[in-house]
């Protein structure tokens, strides 16, 4: 996957989280939910983007640890959907839970190579 892919797949992930979380109960839970869900999911793509701009490797590496993190977050605010029972959506939030762990993966995973690269720039 090139990274103009993964621009648009985490663009359109937030898209569908901010979907999802319009159906949220209009309370304290749901508007609190609502917020966090939301600034989580968009600084996974707001940060790939910015990560794609890196000035330097270290820079890089940096932004894909927020977005690690904050694809983790995601997760966590969808299993307190899906816990709290605030939505009957669980085809929804399940495909949403397996796109932000896929995320997770996929930006870790180049973290390490990330890494290791530069690792070994070092040593020689």
């Amino acid at each position: 996957m090139d990274k103009e892919e993964l621009k648009r797949r985490t663009k359109a992930a937030a898209i569908r989280i901010i979907k999802l979380a319009e159906k949220l109960p209009r309370n304290a839970a749901g508007f609190e939910i609502a917020k966090q869900i939301i600034r989580a999911a968009m600084s996974v793509a707001s940060n790939y983007r910015a990560a794609c701009r890196a000035k330097s490797t270290a820079d890089f590496i940096y932004k894909l640890s927020i977005i690690i993190e904050e694809a983790d977050e995601t997760i966590f605010w969808l299993e307190m959907i899906e816990g709290a029972s605030l939505l009957n959506e669980p085809i929804e939030i399940n495909e949403l839970k397996k796109e932000y762990d896929e995320f997770v993966a996929i930006f870790t995973a180049s973290q390490k190579t990330v890494k290791a690269k530069q690792t070994i720039k070092n040593k020689n």
